[in-house]
């Protein structure tokens, strides 16, 4: 007797047979490993060799189409309209200068970033004993060590950024990577590099806070063209520390942005971070965080652009391991367009962590026929002595606002504009304050 494939088994097992030759190709085109991280890269090479890709088949990637991704470094990523536009993030020949009381470090995953650059008071790095045991720490912590998106970005960064926080720092850290076209004027590829490499730029963060330490971080990812922005941060809050996170995430034309923020926080330190993106072909976020024993307190907010064909993945994850923590959860998102948004949050509440206080709160607006918004906030609560809340709404533009504005006189071209500022707004406000020169209102909603 013979068994026979169901259409959908056959197609998942194609697509197997067909990821692990891509898998190896990748491998194959990179450079040898190298530098600070060369052991990391070998073992996330050897992850990725018996990794799967991702695919529909995983509950967690069901929505996620990895085509563009693939067509980067196969060399099939489409030229027409690439990287065109004003509003492209890497048309500029500079960076724009950085806020004041701000340190500016560039990243790319292979050079020095302190080359020719003083740390502010309360910085330092990490001596060559501490990072090596601090490396992974708050991943595995947090679930997330063994994500294919961490594991590629292990195999091939050659190099992290490892700081510790002392005390209150009072400049912002503002961290840039920049791949695909250049945008800082640095030099040409180096000599040898493959197509891979030069289409790939890897960025591994590690911040430890001490007891009571404070600091503000600004991330910026560009990316234009065919390539792929991938970070990795992780984070360990000390007990009544506190960090303000900021990312802002640009795209153009085929890039693509893998990256896991991932955080452990101690009793009383408290965590604010602020996201914002738009113009990837491919955009894929996971927010993860574990506070070790309650008591602390965490703050989420997103806001994710999708337009033309673009696909943009938001999968956050919250654990509270003791009693008594906080979180304050929105995320935004506007699709218009074919594009399409996506959100997963997961908030886990169990027994040991009675009294928990969690909101989550999903808020989208869908202004195209052909534009898709799949929206899933959701909470798993053991614990029975507990505040916890969730929501989502799905709405257009709405008539009543649109009506009063132009029966004031302005255009509905104007006030529909006026309308989706005041959308984003509510999650921009709260990104630190060195983000103002980046002009992020300005870039998410394309104004001229």
């Amino acid at each position: 007797m013979m068994a026979s494939l169901s259409d959908t088994d056959a197609a998942a097992l194609a697509q197997g047979m067909a990821t692990a030759p891509w898998t190896q190709r990748f491998l194959d085109g990179l450079p040898a490993p190298a530098g600070e991280l060369e052991t990391v890269q070998w073992r996330g090479r050897e992850a990725l060799a018996r990794q799967t890709l991702p695919s529909r088949r995983d509950e967690d990637w069901r929505f996620t189409d990895l085509v563009p991704l693939l067509a980067v470094f196969d060399g099939t990523a489409p030229t027409a309209g690439s990287s065109g536009g004003t509003d492209s993030p890497a048309a500029a020949s500079a960076l724009p200068p950085p806020a004041p009381d701000t340190v500016r470090l560039l990243l790319d995953g292979r050079n020095d970033p302190l080359a020719g650059q003083t740390l502010p008071a309360g910085l330092s790095l990490l001596g060559e004993g501490e990072w090596p045991l601090a490396l992974g720490h708050t991943l595995a912590a947090t679930g997330c060590q063994a994500h294919w998106p961490v594991e590629l970005n292990q195999a091939t960064a050659s190099r992290c950024l490892a700081l510790r926080v002392s005390g209150a720092v009072a400049s912002t850290l503002e961290l840039v990577s920049v791949a695909g076209a250049d945008v800082s004027g640095a030099a040409e590829a180096e000599p040898g590099a493959t197509q891979i490499g030069q289409r790939l730029t890897p960025v591994r963060v590690l911040l430890l806070l001490e007891e009571k330490a404070s600091l503000n971080v600004l991330q910026v990812q560009l990316g234009n063209g065919p390539c792929l922005s991938s970070l990795v941060c992780e984070a360990r809050l000390g007990r009544g520390s506190t960090l303000r996170h900021g990312l802002l995430a640009f795209g153009a034309g085929e890039a693509c942005f893998l990256g896991h923020l991932a955080v452990e926080q101690e009793l009383e330190s408290r965590l604010e971070s602020v996201w914002a993106s738009r113009g990837w072909a491919l955009s894929r976020f996971e927010p993860r965080v574990s506070q070790a024993e309650g008591g602390a307190h965490t703050s989420l907010k997103a806001l994710q652009l999708a337009e033309e064909h673009q696909l943009v993945d938001t999968h956050s994850r919250v654990v509270f391991e003791g009693p008594d923590g906080q979180l304050e959860q929105l995320h935004k998102a506007i699709a218009d367009g074919h594009g399409r948004s996506v959100f997963n949050g997961a908030v886990k509440v169990p027994r040991l962590a009675q009294r928990t206080n969690a909101a989550q709160l999903s808020r989208n607006l869908l202004l195209s026929n052909q534009a898709r918004i799949d929206t899933k906030p959701e909470l798993e609560i053991v614990a029975d002595d507990v505040r916890c809340a969730h929501g989502a709404t799905v709405t257009r533009l709405q008539q009543n606002e649109l009506f009063y504005l132009q029966s004031r006189g302005i255009s509905a071209a104007v006030a529909a504009g006026l309308l989706k500022r005041g959308f984003c707004q509510e999650v921009l406000r709260d990104l630190p304050a060195a983000a103002a020169g980046w002009e992020p209102l300005k870039r998410l909603l394309a104004e001229a």
